[in-house]
């Protein structure tokens, strides 16, 4: 050491561990010391001066990323029960210097080494477990539970970091390091302390991994022998920045490798520590299963905390423990349903951290923060439902801040409903804020300093690289929900020009939906809808002119598809009450359902479509329905046209008996091999239907049968025939 007089004080921690936390904190209390060193990216000190901050609540992260590649990232997350969180707040507190030892992210980044993929663990990764290790040779087989007994239940400062050190020494053996990366980041740590020590502090503090002691521990090697092993790292140019975090992500089951099972109990541990922290957890417990409408009594408290203890006992373990209180909680007040509740909501728990607005940070989550602020939408960890309500300026706000999101690609909600199930004034989207989202906002930052340029900036993106009249439809829908009239105008622009020139009149009808429903939910947001209007006017003259061609000599794929396009056109007429609706549509359909060269599947779609549209009346409809089932047409193509104009729906059968009539009359008339080959065609049709439509077309049809047999046909068997009716009744719940 350069100084003899000095004090160093090396505490070996777990990260994340409430025991080392307390214990962390009555070791500073005790020493005193006039500096704390703590494992963590030298280049995040200056993040640490808000760790004071009121608004910086924990569960945080530190996000370090590289400038030019924000995709490669880290993420080094604290609670409140860290030890090292711990350690920051100690020193904030008590006016003393605190100092990020551990390797740079600026080199930790440019190599190999980084993840790349948003995820740098603060664990060591020694070979071996050496947890594992000292467990074994206490005679138990659970890590684990041995590190809870031994430390994390006990918090008593100095001792518990002196039975550490000789642990860690016992199993490591000396300072070396297993592998390249760990061998730089000790030798950085090393160098630190020495620097401290140079600069005349006399009592030093450090807080690192126990994994580490070993290494930062008299006699140390050479400062020869770090700066050789230091020498000539590559760098990169990386940016610091506090990010909300979550106990969710905390979790070791999402991949963190330094996290816990249990954050929502480790938080609970730290805070209450000893026999009435056992107690005041299951009080938790009951209120969490009240909530939810299960049974809780003062009994269950009493016998669950009794239980809970007497199981450690059994066990041999100093206190009850994670295991102990949810076999006392299954046995005693949860059960199954209870108890995955309780596991979720406190055992992992769902709080989230909060950061200073102007914590570092980049320009475009800066004023995402902003506009959440705006709009009173605090990101939650819990995946939840918002209802907003387009017609009041917040329900407004709400919807054009999470649409501008989903422009830049940052999925922070998601449309459940579409666009209203009960009317166009109403969205559902489900939530859920995930730290990783961040690296998304850095990675869009090029866009826009802002959410709403950078959501302009790449739909103008997405528009330049598109060739398709639906591509560019769907950039325009994205845009006018989310209020980007700079996006609006070119992209109107190019559709225009290019609806006019595109040659694919299929690609011209399928974007007539998705353009009526921008163009009608413009309207619902008072969007100026007039450029667009006259795109979609441009549109339906195409539709009109090519409509007839594209529907001709298709196979049966082509035709199927070609049944959803035609349906699809005329639900945006309907949905924009567009002249042609009552007019050139229902004419070009007239011709559709008529044509021989048309497939059956399309002239019953087109029939229907009629039908429904109002523009025939019953009796056009059943005269067209009658020569399509004639006796002069194939069966074949018979089954396709009544497919084609029943698909989907048995309405229009039940309310005119008619047409049943006629279907039937057909059904029955059929010779045995074109019976045996329609049936799985007529049964899939059928079987589409709406269970209230099939049991009522099968009232109908009995009834039928009880009135006039002779609706089956003039040579059926009486007596198979009434078997078969007494079959269909049972099957269809009807009274004999």
């Amino acid at each position: 050491m350069t100084d003899v007089d000095a004090v160093v004080r090396v505490l070996g921690i777990r990260h994340h561990g409430p025991g080392s936390a307390r214990s962390v904190v009555r070791a500073l209390d005790d020493l005193q010391p006039t500096v704390v060193l703590v494992e963590l990216p030298a280049d995040c000190e200056a993040a640490l001066s808000w760790v004071a901050h009121e608004q910086l609540v924990p569960p945080v992260a530190l996000l370090g990323h590289v400038v030019d590649r924000p995709h490669r990232a880290a993420f080094l997350p604290f609670a409140v029960f860290s030890p090292e969180w711990q350690a920051f707040n100690w020193a904030a507190e008590h006016g003393v210097p605190l100092r990020a030892i551990d390797l740079p992210l600026a080199i930790s980044l440019a190599g190999d080494a980084g993840t790349g993929d948003g995820e740098l663990l603060l664990a060591d990764h020694p070979v071996g477990d050496p947890i594992a290790a000292l467990a074994a040779a206490a005679g138990d087989l659970d890590p684990e539970r041995w590190w809870e007994d031994v430390i994390e239940h006990r918090g008593d400062g100095a001792p518990a970091f002196d039975a550490v050190a000789e642990a860690m020494a016992a199993v490591r053996g000396g300072w070396e390091a297993g592998s390249v990366r760990e061998a730089q980041r000790e030798a950085h740590m090393r160098q630190c302390l020495r620097a401290a020590l140079k600069d005349g502090h006399t009592r030093v503090a450090v807080v690192c991994g126990a994994w580490h002691v070993p290494a930062l521990t008299a006699p140390l090697p050479p400062a020869s022998v770090d700066a050789r092993t230091l020498r000539g790292l590559p760098k990169v140019k990386v940016g610091i920045s506090w990010v909300p975090w979550t106990y969710r992500h905390l979790a070791a089951s999402t991949g963190y490798g330094a996290g816990v099972r249990s954050p929502g109990w480790y938080a609970h541990v730290f805070a209450h520590p000893g026999a009435e922290g056992l107690a005041r957890w299951f009080v938790g417990a009951a209120r969490l299963l009240r909530e939810r409408g299960m049974s809780a009594s003062p009994d269950h408290l009493i016998a669950g905390t009794r239980t809970a203890s007497a199981l450690a006992a059994l066990r041999g373990r100093p206190r009850a423990g994670l295991a102990e209180v949810l076999d006392a909680a299954d046995t005693v007040m949860a059960g199954s349903t209870g108890l995955a509740l309780i596991e979720r909501d406190l055992v992992v728990g769902d709080a989230i951290g909060e950061v200073p607005e102007h914590a570092p940070q980049v320009p475009l989550a800066r004023d995402l923060t902003v506009q959440q602020r705006k709009a009173r939408l605090k990101p939650h960890a819990d995946a939840h439902t918002v209802e907003l309500d387009l017609r009041t300026p917040l329900g407004r706000a709400r919807s054009v801040l999470l649409h501008r999101l989903h422009a830049l690609g940052v999925q922070w909600g998601v449309v459940q409903e579409g666009r209203g199930s009960t009317g166009t004034f109403r969205e559902t989207w489900g939530l859920q804020w995930e730290p990783e989202l961040t690296i998304g906002l850095i990675e869009r930052s090029a866009y826009g300093t802002t959410v709403q340029a950078a959501a302009t900036g790449r739909l103008l993106e997405r528009a330049g690289a598109a060739t398709a009249l639906a591509d560019l439809i769907a950039v325009l829908d994205l845009a006018l929900l989310a209020d980007l009239p700079a996006v609006v105008q070119p992209v109107v622009a190019r559709l225009e020009a290019q609806a006019a020139h595109d040659p694919d009149v299929v690609q011209v009808i399928e974007a007539l939906g998705p353009l009526a429903r921008a163009l009608r939910y413009g309207d619902v947001r008072g969007t100026d809808a007039s450029a667009l209007r006259r795109v979609f006017d441009g549109l339906v003259v195409r539709v009109l002119a090519g409509a007839l061609m594209a529907c001709r000599s298709l196979d049966d794929d082509a035709a199927a598809a070609m049944v959803e396009r035609l349906a699809g056109a005329q639900a945006a007429l309907a949905l924009t009450d567009h002249p042609a609706r009552r007019g050139e549509w229902p004419a070009l359909l007239a011709i559709v359902s008529e044509r021989g060269d048309v497939h059956g599947l399309v002239q019953g779609r087109a029939t229907r479509l009629l039908h429904d549209g109002g523009a025939w009346k019953r009796s056009q409809v059943g005269n067209r329905v009658s020569r399509a089932l004639s006796v002069g047409t194939p069966s074949a193509v018979g089954a396709a046209f009544v497919e084609g104009f029943l698909a989907g729906s048995g309405t229009v059968l039940v309310h005119d008996r008619e047409l049943l009539d006629v279907i039937d009359t057909w059904v029955s008339g059929l010779a045995p091999d074109a019976f045996l080959s329609t049936v799985p065609l007529l049964r899939r049709t059928f079987g589409a239907f709406e269970q209230a439509e099939r049991r009522q077309l099968g009232l109908l049809l009995a009834d039928q049968v009880g009135v006039a047999p002779a609706g089956f046909g003039s040579e059926v068997d009486g007596v198979r025939a009434a078997l078969a009716l007494g079959t269909v009744r049972q099957m269809l719940g009807v009274a004999q």
